[in-house]
């Protein structure tokens, strides 16, 4: 027998009127075609209660103990990248058995939910330790200090490779139809590499580099750009130079020519681009590219030109005067990678 559909408030309140006029429950029953046992029920819970809407039901018990949801907690903050049917395995072992959606469930209570885990840089101890030191040793520099730094680096940037996720609306069956899908185009249809600095004033040089760069390559680039780069941002002459510790930056030709020319570099820790902003600049130059779709390599570059000198100095300015968090939450992460 199927599930009896449940009475509506106007009807419930029917009942409760005819009882109050003294009519007696074989009597409204057949009046109202309910069920005796219907009406018997709604009057005795109107008596105890005093209304006639539904109460909250405890509902079916909970398949796992309180203690039993700590411990499957427990587990996968232990074991974050454990899945789903591993705990169900490992809660069948010990005599629980419960089925996928119970366990994401009783997770998604506790504010837990599966994520893609973020790509980062491997961190040995001595990276850790290197990194903690440099948040040490500069975490009382104030921002007239980091305003008068030149941050720099470089990145690669592909024709058609700012891949996004991309979410559709689609019926079952219809995964692979030309509307549902996002095509892709090998090694991102070409890409050129960019040399480029900033400083809390504004952008700097944005410089293509030809090929693979080597030394003498990013020795021409100093040359060329960085000291009109500093001249046009107006940082005097007590600005700082920053550079990552890739080979070719920390080379022999090129610690020669930085000492010649005294300019002072900031001592950089390896393994540290979140503590580089300008891989935040990288980002928004990326997106403001893309979003204008060049079609040729040529139009990539055009298009990187233009938007870097379209950046705004205040949102250069906003991302340099925040550096200290970046500081700080290196600290509390005990050297470790963070948001920035």
């Amino acid at each position: 027998m199927g599930k009896s559909k449940e009475l509506s408030v106007d009807l419930k309140k029917r009942i409760i009127d005819l009882n109050k006029s003294g009519k007696s429950l074989g009597a409204i029953s057949k009046q109202l075609q309910v069920p005796r046992a219907t009406v018997q029920t709604i009057i005795r819970k109107y008596k105890v209660h005093g209304t006639v809407v539904s109460l909250p039901r405890s509902g079916r018990k909970r398949k796992l103990s309180h203690a039993a949801e700590r411990r499957l907690v427990r587990m996968v903050k232990s074991q974050p990248r454990i899945t789903k049917k591993q705990v169900c395995k490992d809660l069948e072992a010990d005599g629980t058995q419960v089925s996928v959606s119970t366990v994401k469930r009783v997770l998604h209570r506790h504010g837990l939910r599966g994520c893609r885990a973020r790509k980062k840089p491997l961190l040995q101890k001595r990276h850790l330790k290197t990194r903690l030191k440099f948040a040490a040793d500069h975490m009382d520099k104030d921002k007239t200090f980091w305003r008068k730094v030149l941050w720099s680096d470089e990145t690669k940037i592909e024709l058609f490779g700012h891949n996004t996720q991309q979410y559709v609306w689609r019926r079952k069956g219809e995964a692979f139809n030309p509307r549902n899908t996002m095509p892709t185009v090998k090694h991102g249809g070409g890409s050129i590499m960019l040399w480029g600095c900033f400083a809390a004033s504004g952008t700097g040089s944005l410089q293509k580099v030809n090929g693979i760069m080597k030394k003498e390559d990013y020795l021409q680039i100093l040359q060329e750009n960085l000291k009109p780069s500093a001249r046009r941002l107006g940082l005097g002459r007590s600005w700082v130079f920053q550079q990552d510790n890739d080979p070719k930056h920390t080379s022999k030709v090129v610690k020669e020519w930085l000492n010649q020319a005294r300019i002072k570099v900031l001592e950089w820790p390896s393994q540290g681009p979140d503590l580089n902003p300008i891989e935040n600049m990288w980002t928004v130059l990326k997106k403001r590219v893309h979003a204008r779709k060049p079609s040729h390599l040529a139009e990539l570059h055009q298009f990187c030109q233009e938007e870097w000198s379209n950046i705004r100095p205040e949102a250069c300015q906003e991302l340099v005067d925040g550096y200290q968090k970046c500081l700080v939450a290196v600290k509390m992460a005990k050297g470790h990678v963070t948001k920035y």
